[in-house]
C-alpha cells in the first residue's frame, strides 16, 4: 500500500502492524481505533484472545457469558480495566459509537438485558486493557512505517477466530505484503 494513499486515522479505522514492527505488545496486531484527537489515541487490539472466559473475569455479568465468550487483550495499558465493544440492534445507554453500529462501553446492565431478552444479532467482545498513544506519538510511529491505516471491518472485529486477521489483511494489500503474511508470530521460528 502506498503511503500517500493511506487513510487518515480516525475513530473506526484499523492500525495494522507493519511486518517490521517488533514491539511484542503490537507485533502482528490489528488495532481498532476507538478515540483519536489532540489528547492522543485509544484503541483495542482485536486479534489477541486470551484463554480466560468472561465468566471467570465477570461472573456477575451472567447475561454476557454465552455471547462474549473469551476475553481479549485490548492492549498493554491498564490491563485490569475491562472495556466492552458491541454491536446491538438497539441503543445501549452511555455507549460511544465507533463505526457501523459498533459501540464502546455503555450501561452493562442494559447490555446484559438486551442479550437476556433475545438480542440474537448482538455481538460483544470484552477486552482487558487498551492501547494508548500520547499526543503526537502515533503520528511519529506512522512516519517510521510502523503501521498501515485501513478502514475498520466489522466482520473482522467480531471474527470467530482472531488469529488469521493480521495475515488476511496483509495478503489483501498485495505485493510484498503477501509474503509477510506467512511470517510466524515469533521471528525466531522463521
Amino acid at each position: 500500500m502506498e503511503r500517500d494513499k493511506q487513510q487518515k486515522i480516525s475513530r473506526g479505522t484499523f492500525l495494522v502492524a507493519a511486518p517490521q514492527l517488533k514491539d511484542p505488545n503490537f507485533r502482528q496486531t490489528v488495532v481498532l481505533i476507538c478515540e483519536h484527537g489532540n489528547g492522543g489515541s485509544l484503541g483495542l487490539v482485536i486479534n489477541r484472545r486470551t484463554d480466560q472466559h468472561i465468566a471467570e473475569i465477570l461472573p456477575q455479568a451472567a447475561g454476557l457469558h454465552e455471547k462474549a465468550g473469551f476475553v481479549y487483550v485490548g492492549g498493554p495499558v491498564q490491563k485490569d480495566n475491562l472495556l466492552v465493544l458491541h454491536r446491538m440492534g438497539r441503543e445501549v445507554p452511555e455507549s460511544r459509537p465507533i463505526f457501523d453500529g459498533v459501540c464502546l462501553g455503555g450501561d452493562l446492565v442494559a447490555l446484559e438485558e438486551a442479550f437476556i431478552q433475545g438480542e440474537e444479532d448482538g455481538l460483544v467482545r470484552v477486552y482487558m486493557g487498551y492501547a494508548g498513544w500520547a499526543p503526537g506519538q502515533l503520528q511519529f510511529e506512522l512516519a517510521t512505517g510502523s503501521w498501515l491505516v485501513l478502514p475498520a471491518d466489522m466482520k473482522m472485529v467480531f471474527a470467530r477466530d482472531p488469529l488469521p486477521i493480521w495475515p488476511t489483511i496483509l495478503r489483501a494489500q498485495g505485493g510484498a505484503f503477501t509474503l509477510y503474511a506467512t511470517m510466524p508470530p515469533d521471528p525466531a521460528l522463521n
